[in-house]
């Protein structure tokens, strides 16, 4: 069965700054997907202009209709964020705003509108606090109906205060390697298992 991911690069970064760490994660973790069936792209939201909101539609020239057309069609979000004073991104955040309106959206069995999506969690930054922002992610992402897999988070943290990013890494350590290879491997199973037999309904 072939499965489809979105990642959510939620970089301070515009595209014009060129690579993010955040975004090299992403990409490994996609790779890594793909030897599993899953296609997937990644998307920069610095870029598409998602408006501060509690809503899936916040009027002329809300990026986030589009993304969020993106998300439900997708069997498994990934989320990337840097860490910032201990915490994921201003627009990681935003995005979990954005994704809030799914609290107040059904399908037609009474489901909220993301069930029987899997969501992965990627963390990057130059001091602790990746479990900080991956346990922040995860309880955002399940109250907004998206099933979490067993080590679903891969995360790099540098030396504290040092200046080393992750894109600038010679190579990819082997634990993190080995970290995204579990994520993607339980992400795609449990994707593939709520595919063929989805979370009941109401009644």
């Amino acid at each position: 069965m072939a499965l489809k991911a979105l990642a959510l690069n939620c970089t301070l970064k515009g595209a014009d700054k060129g690579a993010s760490s955040t975004g090299v994660l992403l990409s490994q973790m996609l790779d890594e997907l793909g030897r599993h069936g899953v296609g997937g792209e990644i998307v920069r939201v610095v870029d598409r202009n998602v408006l501060p909101g509690v809503t899936s539609d916040e009027g002329d020239g809300d990026g986030w209709p589009e993304l969020r057309r993106a998300v439900l069609d997708a069997d498994i979000l990934l989320l990337g964020t840097p860490i910032w004073l201990g915490h994921p991104s201003s627009v990681c955040q935003r995005v979990l705003e954005r994704l809030d309106a799914f609290l107040g959206e059904t399908d037609e069995a009474g489901r909220m509108v993301s069930y029987g999506r899997v969501a992965l969690v990627a963390v990057v930054g130059n001091e602790d606090g990746a479990h900080h922002a991956a346990a922040e992610l995860y309880q955002a992402l399940s109250d907004v109906g998206f099933t979490i897999p067993a080590n679903g988070v891969a995360y790099w943290v540098g030396e504290a205060m040092g200046g080393v990013d992750y894109k600038d890494l010679p190579e990819t350590p082997k634990k993190v390697a080995t970290t995204i290879a579990t994520a993607a491997r339980n992400a795609a199973h449990v994707a593939r298992l709520l595919a063929a037999e989805p979370y009941p309904g109401e009644g």
